[in-house]
């Protein structure tokens, strides 16, 4: 079974080890300011905790900030950290990419930008990953639902459905001959 690391614990060898990183812990997770991010991540990584593995990154809108939820693991020790940063700039969330430490960071801050607008400094390949470009915000803002220029969230008034392309409206789907189940 996989261990979850106490993160006082976590954070007082990080406080010694990279000073002004830590910001605090609410367990289960051990929080670090953002600015400290890379240091603290090298360190955990590094051969005291082991944590060379990012397991999974997400991020929350907290609207009047964002918060960043990183799991870290050891394959080897067999253990596991929540790792949380805030980003303060709701208006333009920058964060340090940690695809220099981790390679799976690399789809994963992909994601975070795509859904959320948060981008990585650093990241080799900042596009959008799931939407077109060109996609009126970010879908898993809380401030989602109120984009500007009379768009409204969701998929109709967005350029993609114009002409033959256009969704269909329900029951007006055309019957094709010989289709199972709709004849």
């Amino acid at each position: 079974m996989t261990l979850l690391l106490n993160p006082q614990a976590v954070a007082d060898q990080l406080s010694a080890a990279v000073p002004g990183s830590v910001r605090g812990v609410e367990p289960p997770a051990l929080v670090v300011e953002v600015d400290g991010l890379l240091e603290a991540v090298r360190f955990l990584a590094g051969d005291t905790l082991d944590l060379s593995f990012l397991a999974s990154l997400t991020a929350v809108d907290w609207e009047s900030h964002f918060e960043l939820v990183y799991h870290l693991q050891s394959l080897d020790r067999n253990h596991l950290l929540t790792l949380k940063t805030m980003v303060d700039d709701h208006a333009a969330p920058l964060v340090p990419s940690l695809t220099g430490e981790f390679h799976g960071a690399h789809l994963q801050e992909r994601e975070v930008f795509d859904l959320f607008g948060i981008r990585f400094e650093g990241h080799s390949d900042m596009r959008r990953m799931f939407l077109w470009e060109g996609f009126p915000g970010y879908p898993l803002r809380k401030d989602f639902l109120g984009l500007p220029g009379a768009l409204s969230a969701g998929l109709p008034g967005f350029p993609h459905e114009g002409g033959e392309n256009a969704w269909p409206v329900p029951g007006t789907a055309p019957v094709i001959p010989g289709d199972a189940g709709r004849d």
